[in-house]
């Protein structure tokens, strides 16, 4: 095969050509129907417009707001912390056995559940009922 005799892959469609004569298909309003805002250069109207009523986004009233400093914590449950391996729970190692998808801004272990194991458990939040639980299992708790 020589340099010269090479093809692209896929054809290439060639661009249709509005508005050169009847014969075409596409001449004269070249596909735009007659007149009107459609049909002209840079027509057409912006997104949401309605036709000058009020629009839906503003109809609407406006409702709650959002925090952008609020912290979101990963729930961890005692029956969690049971699956748990490790004497010594972190967020990292409880992501690492796969308990948990994800660490956002830390975790926080809530009391459902029961726990069975004595186990030293570091979080940056507990529940009172967590705190109790655990420590009356003979584990420890650290904020971190």
């Amino acid at each position: 095969m020589e340099l010269g005799q090479l093809k692209p892959a896929v054809k290439k469609q060639k661009r249709t050509r509005v508005g050169r004569g009847i014969g075409s298909g596409l001449g004269k309003t070249s596909g735009r129907g007659h007149k009107g805002q459609k049909a002209r250069s840079g027509g057409g109207v912006r997104r949401g417009f309605e036709g000058g009523q009020t629009p839906l986004y503003r109809r609407l009233p406006k409702r709650g707001f959002k925090n952008i400093h609020a912290k979101e914590y990963t729930e961890v449950t005692l029956t969690m912390l049971n699956k748990s391996e490790a004497t010594e729970v972190t967020a990292e190692s409880l992501l690492a056995e796969g308990i948990i998808g994800k660490i956002n801004d830390g975790i926080v272990v809530i009391g459902t559940g029961a726990i069975e194991k004595a186990v030293n458990v570091k979080a940056k939040r507990f529940t009172k009922t967590a705190a109790e639980k655990i420590e009356t299992a003979g584990g420890k708790i650290e904020v971190v």
